[in-house]
């Protein structure tokens, strides 16, 4: 099927949809903050190592906004230009929660197929866990 992306990068998508999810809701936990903001303490809190591009924040925005996870509303930002805050609200907070909670038996969950040593059979070819 044209344009159908196979079921790996799909799950890819949505890894990194969930992860981004979680960040932003964490991000908001006690604070409002404009999606630039919420795009700088990302990058501050990751130690640089993931940077969201606006392409991919604010529709994440949009989207968690419609789930009733976040709300908006417009004000002023730190240069006196008018920007959209967001916030957590009591779903989010719950959600944030439920996220957290998964991507730790996640991490988990990949700490132990790395911490297994793996051998290849001799004929098959096929790789089996050491013992």
């Amino acid at each position: 099927m044209p344009g159908a992306k196979p079921a790996a990068a799909a799950r890819t998508d949505a890894l990194l949809r969930g992860t981004l999810d979680l960040l932003i809701l964490r991000s908001l936990r006690g604070v409002e903050r404009h999606g630039y903001g919420i795009a700088e303490w990302i990058e501050a809190a990751t130690g640089d190592e993931l940077r969201i591009l606006e392409g991919t924040i604010y529709p994440a925005l949009h989207r968690m906004e419609k789930r009733g996870w976040i709300r908006s509303q417009w004000g002023p930002s730190e240069n006196n230009r008018r920007a959209k805050f967001y916030a957590l609200t009591e779903e989010g907070e719950r959600r944030q929660e439920d996220e957290l909670d998964r991507w730790r038996r996640y991490a988990a969950a990949m700490e132990r197929a790395l911490a297994v040593a793996v051998e290849v059979a001799p004929r098959s070819g096929a790789t089996v866990p050491a013992t």
